[in-house]
């Protein structure tokens, strides 16, 4: 069975695979405080539909409490360890089956594992206070090894740490006319796929939400990151097929046999 990832927009996809839905960084808002919603309709109602749900890190465009609402009762909500101490909201959400990890921390769904790996990042809710919370990406094992990058800069022994891959959704841009330290941006993310090595990749984290009022304030950082991953790629590494998805498109990316 093949693998079939769909973007939703920003950090948000759905991994199919085994016959498990798994959805990441659920943000189905057509704003979010300062940012507004520019590119792609809002996921539709069946893009909450899944088994169970990662979350990357705290912040509120990856843990989007509203967001998480609309998820079914049983549905399984892993989290980075401490997110329920740091985000009493998630205490609210009856029904959900809130899993806390940490680096190296194994979830068996069904005939699938998710494995929290490390990712550079600002794992807290705001940006001050004590750092309780990391930031995770996962690689999600059934039929194909799926990495899910979520937020992360590039750091040394990235991949020994996420391991062998068959696809990664890497992000390549942000929410705003300057990328702050903790992320990719299309080069940085071109040599990441380097260094991984998987066979195929698909960009997020870009081209969907903006800041209200910012629209002149450099806008090639909202629209050019996902074409300029693309050419990165083919430079530094030719032999991944990159998949440069529309909102709510969803491809089935060549896998080892």
């Amino acid at each position: 069975m093949a693998v079939e990832v769909t973007w939703w927009g920003h950090a948000t996809c759905t991994v199919e695979d085994s016959g498990v839905r798994v959805l990441t960084d659920p943000l189905f808002a057509g704003r979010l405080a300062h940012l507004r919603r520019r590119r792609g309709e809002l996921p539709p109602p069946e893009a909450a539909d899944a088994q169970v749900v990662v979350v990357s890190h705290l912040h509120c465009d990856h843990l989007h409490l509203p967001s998480l609402a609309r998820l079914a009762p049983g549905t399984r909500l892993i989290v980075p360890r401490g997110a329920r101490r740091a985000v009493p909201g998630l205490r609210r959400l009856g029904g959900l089956r809130v899993i806390e990890v940490g680096p190296g921390d194994e979830v068996a769904v069904e005939d699938l594992r998710v494995r929290a790996v490390p990712a550079a990042h600002d794992g807290r809710r705001l940006p001050v206070g004590p750092h309780r919370s990391p930031a995770l990406g996962y690689v999600i094992r059934g039929t194909a090894r799926t990495y899910f990058a979520g937020d992360t800069g590039l750091f040394d022994g990235m991949a020994d740490a996420v391991g062998p891959v068959d696809v990664a959704l890497l992000p390549v841009g942000g929410w705003g006319p300057f990328l702050g330290h903790g992320h990719l941006n299309p080069d940085r993310a071109a040599r990441a796929l380097a260094a991984l090595a998987p066979r195929s990749a698909v960009p997020v984290h870009y081209g969907t939400y903006w800041p209200i009022g910012m629209d002149a304030i450099r806008p090639h950082e909202f629209h050019s990151p996902g074409d300029e991953f693309v050419r990165k790629a083919a430079l530094l590494a030719p032999r991944v097929a990159v998949h440069r998805l529309g909102h709510g498109e969803s491809v089935r990316p060549e896998v080892a046999r």
